[in-house]
């Protein structure tokens, strides 16, 4: 019996050190991770792509909004932020400030849920057994965020398609709104992606195959997206234990292919529901993409240096 306690103790210990390691130390541990894609037509130069998403803000979390606000020295040519940016109904002030000089850089947005509605507390077992389950919390000031993002020059793609030019390219992109409310509405901008444009870019902030499967069959280059949180709790050499969506484990996060001429990037985002602070073997994140030529000058061949051949580093 002494030895049955002593295990057990040792194991209620490395529970306790384990859970704190992942609400003190990862949750904070903020990184940007790198990563190359072959996508563009060919002969279009390199365009650095600076994907956010779920920032998850609260007004008093002045660490992330410290390194958020660091994020402009990576000058990126696009922003791209696939939503559930706010936490707080008073969140939409520190979400700006935060963002700082990057509304100053031509982006693009859909949201997510937790940009319409404030996360509420849960039964934490239904992360694992019952992910779909909704339960939503206060409405929040989704109106004045899209306000302050477009009012700097940001497109909203939030079941819009819309072209335009960064650094001589031009980019032909859509999005829909958050599939994991059921809110998305793909047929109001369904039809062939623009075959001229040096990147055709899709936006969703859960990346739901049933959507992902429309952009595809559309032709768009690249799908980004968020929601996952790179599964949040994720155990070594298995990954993700669930992506609180449709989209398999080894998708979770980073890049990936979808179909054979599709590429796929899913953030592992910034934040976390504050009933849910803990991060393990998956810390917050922000991705500058290099987008590149495709090697053949096709977006299928690029799609499989991407998949297969990814060049990702975190700093």
């Amino acid at each position: 019996m002494p030895a049955v306690k002593t295990a057990a103790a040792a194991t209620l210990g490395t529970l306790v050190a384990g859970i704190g390691y992942a609400a003190l130390i990862e949750r904070n541990a903020f990184v940007v991770r790198e990563a190359t894609m072959p996508v563009l037509s060919p002969g279009s130069a390199p365009l650095k792509v600076l994907h956010v998403s779920d920032i998850h803000m609260r007004p008093t979390q002045r660490r992330k909004q410290d390194w958020l606000r660091d994020l402009a020295r990576w000058e990126p040519d696009l922003v791209v932020n696939t939503g559930d940016n706010l936490a707080h109904p008073k969140a939409v002030p520190a979400v700006v400030q935060a963002l700082g000089d990057l509304l100053a850089v031509p982006g693009v947005f859909v949201f997510g849920s937790n940009d319409y509605f404030a996360p509420r507390l849960k039964n934490p077992a239904n992360y694992l057994t019952n992910p779909g389950h909704r339960i939503h919390g206060e409405p929040l000031p989704w109106q004045d965020l899209r306000a302050a993002f477009t009012e700097r020059g940001w497109l909203d793609l939030t079941h819009t398609r819309r072209e335009f030019e960064v650094n001589g390219l031009r980019i032909a992109a859509a999005g829909v709104d958050d599939p994991h409310l059921t809110r998305d509405r793909y047929a109001t901008i369904a039809g062939p992606a623009d075959p001229t444009a040096n990147l055709t870019l899709g936006l969703t902030h859960s990346p739901e195959p049933r959507v992902l499967d429309r952009f595809a069959a559309d032709g768009y280059q690249l799908v980004m997206a968020g929601h996952t949180h790179g599964g949040q709790l994720c155990l070594p050499f298995y990954g993700a234990l669930v992506t609180n969506c449709e989209l398999d484990r080894s998708r979770a996060k980073g890049p990936s292919r979808w179909g054979a001429r599709t590429q796929l990037h899913v953030s592992a985002g910034i934040g976390t529901s504050p009933f849910a602070p803990v991060r393990f073997c998956c810390r917050p994140e922000a991705t500058l993409l290099t987008l590149v030529a495709a090697p053949t000058g096709g977006s299928d061949a690029g799609s499989e240096a991407g998949q297969s051949h990814p060049t990702v580093s975190a700093r």
